[in-house]
């Protein structure tokens, strides 16, 4: 799955998954405990959403939040590791 970094791919893919569920916005509402209203407005993108009630939609979609550290390009290239200096390295101490 892609990383979520915007409200509105949040929004989308738990629309999705209710959806493939075949579950209401009142169904997926009673599970998570909040008002169907509110799953209403979360779907079209509500600009803010208070984080409690999101994470009990997700868990109610069997959907759960992952939260990784974010790699930039200067750290995705200071891991690099240039394999033929290797082996010329290793190859020069024998």
């Amino acid at each position: 799955m892609p990383p979520v970094d915007t409200l509105h791919k949040l929004k989308s893919i738990v629309r999705g998954r209710r959806i493939d569920l075949g579950l209401s916005q009142a169904e997926v509402a009673q599970r998570a405990e909040v008002s169907r209203q509110w799953v209403n407005a979360f779907e079209r993108g509500k600009g803010s959403a208070e984080l409690q009630l999101v994470l009990r939609l997700l868990d109610a979609l069997d959907l759960h939040l992952r939260i990784d550290a974010r790699t930039d390009e200067h750290t995705v290239a200071s891991a690099r590791v240039d394999l033929d200096a290797l082996l010329d390295e290793h190859r020069h101490r024998d």
